[in-house]
């Protein structure tokens, strides 16, 4: 089946600025042609594509379409490049899932080293970047996975050190004593969210006995740095947000020389690997900075 270009655009517009107004604006139409170039679009398909709201969101068809009208944009962005075509078709918009730590440290490089893409970022654990993968929603993603999604190539990008860290007025509250198992299940802790697993994986790493310890939820990198510094709790800091708080006495090691690797790869889609190349490079290059090597 043929979709037409003007439909396609007109959805990935309404899920990417969030409302028929904003889409009707980004392509210079009307808001009624951006609404007829839907209703034939979804009565051609015989589904709904847009849940409309504030803002619109995409059912699971119409975001599988979008990403479908992306990826064409991509590799038509890749003919013009490769055909050395003066009429190019504008910045290919490419979604990918990454991780917010990731985001907060090294990965803004990677996508200021390709500036004909616009980037459509998806924020998840890196445990769980894969699913989208999976799912046909991003073209690439960082993930902590060390097997290939199906249909995806992978490449070992590095390892992002975190490092246990508190506040030195929360270590002498809390740990007056050194960080001691018992003291550990008492001391309020920071999570990102439920699906963070970083405080858990070090705990398990240094301690023998299973620890629940109560905790903050902060969905915030900045915010986990923060409330570490006002002696909120502890949790674990990716090393080059923590390096400066670390040296003027802001923030300290909970047990010194105790760092969590977590090895990070970068998967993306095996059919838009090669319009995608300068996107791979960029990451590998960036990344070759901001992790640590395997």
């Amino acid at each position: 089946m043929q979709f037409d270009p003007q439909h396609l655009a007109a959805l990935s517009a309404i899920l990417s600025r969030g409302s028929f107004e904003a889409a009707a604006a980004d392509l210079s139409v009307t808001p009624s042609a951006i609404s007829q170039r839907i209703k034939a679009l979804e009565d051609r398909l015989g589904t709904s594509l847009i849940n409309r709201g504030t803002p619109c969101t995409g059912t699971p068809a119409g975001i599988r379409l979008a990403k479908h009208a992306e990826d064409v944009g991509i590799l038509e962005a890749q003919v013009s490049r490769e055909l050395s075509l003066d009429a190019a078709p504008g910045p290919a918009r490419l979604r990918i899932a990454v991780n917010a730590d990731s985001l907060a440290t090294w990965f803004v490089n990677a996508m200021a080293a390709v500036p004909d893409v616009l980037f459509d970022l998806v924020i998840d654990d890196q445990d769980h970047s894969a699913d989208w993968l999976r799912r046909g929603e991003v073209s690439a993603a960082i993930t902590a996975s060390t097997k290939p999604v199906t249909g995806c190539d992978m490449h070992p990008i590095g390892a992002l050190r975190y490092i246990a860290t508190a506040s030195p007025s929360f270590m002498d509250q809390w740990f007056p004593e050194g960080v001691t198992a018992k003291a550990l299940t008492v001391a309020p802790c920071l999570t990102f969210n439920a699906k963070d697993g970083l405080q858990r994986a070090w705990l398990q790493d240094n301690f023998d006995t299973r620890i629940s310890p109560p905790t903050h939820f902060l969905p915030s990198t900045q915010a986990f740095v923060d409330a570490a510094r006002h002696g909120m709790g502890w949790g674990m800091n990716p090393v080059q947000l923590v390096r400066g708080p670390i040296r003027n006495g802001r923030l300290t090691p909970l047990i010194p020389k105790t760092p969590l690797d977590v090895p990070l790869t970068w998967q993306v889609s095996r059919i838009m690997a090669p319009a995608l190349e300068p996107v791979t490079k960029a990451v590998k290059q960036a990344a070759t900075k901001g992790l640590i090597p395997d």
